[in-house]
C-alpha cells in the first residue's frame, strides 16, 4: 500500500536524521580526550556506521537515551585500539586495564581513555537504578577487559585458539557491556530489575556478533595480524554453522523477552538484524 510505503520511509528517514544527531555529538565527545581518537582511526564513516547502529537498535530512545549506549561503544572502540595497536607489552596493557577498573571503583582519571570511563561513569550515575546496577556494570567491565587481555596473549605468542575458546572469550568485543550500559541509563522498571537475567541473553547475542563481526574484518584483520575466527583453522562451514546456531539460540531467547519488555527485546532483535543487514553478509557463503 502507498500509505503503509510512506510511513515506513518516514520512519527510516527519522531514524537516519536521529543517527545523524547523534553522530554530531559523538564527534564533540571525541574531541574531549586529546589524542585517544586519531582521525586515521576514527574518521566520519566510523562515527556514522557506529550511530546508525545504535540508531536502529533502539530509535525511540531519541539522542538523549542514546547517549550512553553511543558513548559506551565509542569508549570500548577506543580501548580496544589502546589494547590491539599501541600496547607492545604485557605489562602495558596490564597497566593500562587495571587503571580503567580502578578508575570505574572510583579512582581519579589520570589518562585520556580512564576520563572518557569516569565521565560514562558519571553519565550513568544519573540514571535512578546504578547504585543497584555498579556491581554488575563493573564485573562486566572486567570481563571485557580480560577478554582483550587474553586476545592479546594469544596475538602475542601466536596461539591458535579452539572456535569453542575463542567464542568464550566474546567479551573482548564489549557488546555486553554496550548492552548493560543502555539499559542501565534507559531501561523501564522490568529491565533494570531483571539485568542479569538479561545478561544471558546479550551474552549470547554478543558471541553472534564476534563471529558477524570477524567475517565483515577478515582481510583487515589478516593485514593487522589481528585474531579472526576465519584464521583459526576451521572450515568456515564450521563458522557459519555456528552463527546459524548462535542465530537460533539468540531469537528464541529474545522472544521469551516479549512479553515482559518489548522494548529490551526488540533492542536485541534489532541489534543482530541490523549488523547483519550493514555488513551484507547475513546469508555468508563459507565458500567464497
Amino acid at each position: 500500500m502507498p500509505g503503509e510505503e510512506l510511513d515506513e520511509a518516514f520512519r527510516l528517514g527519522r531514524t537516519c536524521a536521529l543517527a545523524a544527531e547523534c553522530g554530531r555529538d559523538l564527534r564533540r565527545c571525541a574531541q574531549l580526550y586529546d589524542g585517544l581518537f586519531p582521525g586515521a582511526a576514527f574518521d566520519a564513516e566510523f562515527y556514522q556506521a557506529l550511530t546508525l547502529a545504535t540508531a536502529f537498535s533502539a530509535p525511540w530512545a531519541g539522542a538523549g537515551g542514546l547517549r550512553a549506549v553511543n558513548r559506551s561503544a565509542l569508549w570500548v572502540l577506543a580501548v580496544d585500539r589502546l589494547v590491539d595497536h599501541a600496547a607492545t607489552t604485557r605489562e602495558q596493557v596490564d597497566r593500562l586495564t587495571g587503571e580503567c577498573l580502578a578508575v570505574a571503583g572510583g579512582a581519579v582519571p589520570r589518562s585520556p581513555v580512564t576520563r572518557f570511563l569516569a565521565d560514562l561513569r558519571d553519565e550513568l550515575a544519573t540514571a535512578e537504578g546504578f547504585g543497584v546496577a555498579q556491581r554488575l556494570w563493573r564485573d562486566q567491565l572486567a570481563r571485557t577487559l580480560s577478554g582483550m587481555v587474553r586476545a592479546w596473549v594469544w596475538r602475542d605468542t601466536r596461539a591458535v585458539p579452539t572456535l569453542e575458546r575463542y567464542l568464550d572469550n566474546a567479551d573482548s568485543r564489549g557488546s555486553c557491556f554496550v548492552d548493560l550500559s543502555h539499559w542501565i541509563y534507559t531501561g523501564d522498571g522490568w529491565t533494570t530489575g531483571h539485568l542479569d537475567e538479561l545478561w544471558a541473553v546479550s551474552r549470547r547475542v554478543q558471541r553472534y556478533l564476534h563471529l558477524l563481526g570477524d567475517l565483515a574484518s577478515y582481510r583487515r584483520d589478516l593485514s593487522w595480524g589481528d585474531l579472526n575466527a576465519l584464521a583459526l583453522g576451521v572450515a568456515g562451514g564450521e563458522v557459519a554453522d555456528a552463527m546459524a546456531g548462535l542465530a537460533r539460540e539468540a531469537g528464541g531467547l529474545i522472544e521469551t523477552l516479549r512479553g515482559c519488555s518489548p522494548r529490551t527485546a526488540a533492542y536485541l532483535r534489532r541489534r543482530i538484524g541490523f549488523n547483519a543487514g550493514f555488513t551484507g553478509i547475513s546469508d555468508f557463503d563459507p565458500a567464497t
